[in-house]
This record gives structure tokens, sequence and C-alpha cells, in this order.
């Protein structure tokens, strides 16, 4: 079941930055969800949730959803794949030499397609203020750490604040941003559109619905 949410400031200018015109209420079971990963979760996520869902920025990075989804044609991103997968590199990388933290204290709440991970940190016992962890593929250090909630870190990337790009690629180009949901995106691409502008994809085809039969997993 979902649950009300506050309108938290981080996400309130981010809507200002980046308006959810394509964005939709999950609807989000929090006490599943809190269950399932051992915490409780920051109030600009659970807002995040709220206005604007499980989707992509610019085409270049995913929110994940906390839970899994039922996807309209496949299954949209969730915490756990990208999780397992900042844990695995925080080994990879030297473990504490890396970044001096255990490795079950890194929960991933994004992907950027350089690809990084973008993360918490959740030693704070208050996760409201957990700061975000970038794993980056193509920085140096590998691992990073902004005293910021994952609200505020969108804001000034997309904002260009940071001296330094804390990602390995650059997704804002000083056009608005915009976020699609991951629902909207799928439909799109059913439709033979571009998941991410909407506009009509030469090179795409529409593909059956899976309700009216056909493959129900992602064309290649």
């Amino acid at each position: 079941m979902g649950e009300t949410v506050g309108h938290n400031a981080h996400v309130a200018a981010l809507t200002r930055l980046m308006p959810p015109v394509h964005g939709a209420d999950e609807q989000v079971d929090w006490a599943a969800a809190e269950a399932r990963w051992g915490v409780r979760f920051p109030a600009d996520y659970r807002d995040f949730m709220a206005r604007y869902g499980g989707g992509s920025v610019n085409g270049e990075a995913v929110v994940l959803l906390p839970l899994p989804q039922q996807g309209v044609r496949w299954q949209p991103g969730d915490l756990a794949e990208e999780t397992a997968n900042v844990r695995l590199a925080w080994r990879a990388e030297g473990g504490r030499d890396a970044l001096d933290a255990d490795p079950g204290d890194l929960l991933a709440w994004g992907v950027t397609a350089g690809p990084d991970i973008l993360c918490w940190l959740t030693t704070d016992p208050d996760p409201d203020r957990w700061p975000v962890v970038v794993c980056g593929r193509h920085t140096s250090p590998t691992f990073t750490v902004h005293p910021y909630g994952m609200a505020e870190f969108l804001h000034r990337l997309l904002a260009d604040e940071f001296d330094d790009p804390p990602v390995s690629l650059v997704f804002w180009d000083g056009t608005p941003a915009r976020f699609v949901h991951w629902r909207e995106e799928q439909l799109r691409f059913l439709a033979g559109l571009d998941p991410e502008t909407g506009e009509p994809d030469p090179y795409a085809h529409p593909q059956p619905h899976p309700a009216a039969g056909g493959d129900p997993g992602r064309a290649t």
C-alpha cells in the first residue's frame, strides 16, 4: 500500500528544474520495502517516488525502485541489482582502501549510462543524513562521498553546480531537464517511439503489447 509523504524541499527544488510531467506516484509499500532492506528510507527519496516514481533523467540516468515491479514490456530497475554490483565493486577495488565503510552499508538508488552507480552510505541512523556515494566507472577515485541527499545531489548535478563532474559522463546541456517514468518509456517503446523523447523513431518498430500476445520480454 502507498502512503502520503511530505513535500521535501529538495524535491520541490528539483521539480522546478525538472518538471515531473511524465512522473507517476508509485504507491510504494514502504513497510515492505523497509522490511526488505532493513532500513528506513530518506524523506527525499520517498517524496521523489510520490512525485516522479522510478524512471530516467535525460535518458542518461535511472532512479531505481525500492521494490520490484511488473513491467509493461520488461521489468524496470530496482535497488537489488545495482546494490549487489556496488558491493562487488567495493571488494574488487580494494575494500576499505577504496572506501572506509562496510559493503553492507552501500545501498544503490540510481545508475548512470556511464555506468556509475549512485548510492547511499547508510551508516547514520538518521536516513535523512545519508550522503551520496558515487561508484564511478571512469572517475578517480572510484568511490567519492558527497554530503547531500539524493534529491539535492540530482539538483546540483542537473544545475551543473559541481566544480568537477562527479560522474563519468555529462548529461546536462543547458536544456530543460526531463524525467520519464518507466511505464511511459515502455509504452513509447511498444508504440515504436523513442522511449526518452516520445518522438517517432525511424529505427524502431511497434511491438505487440504483452496483453495482446507476443514475447513479454524486452526486444533486442
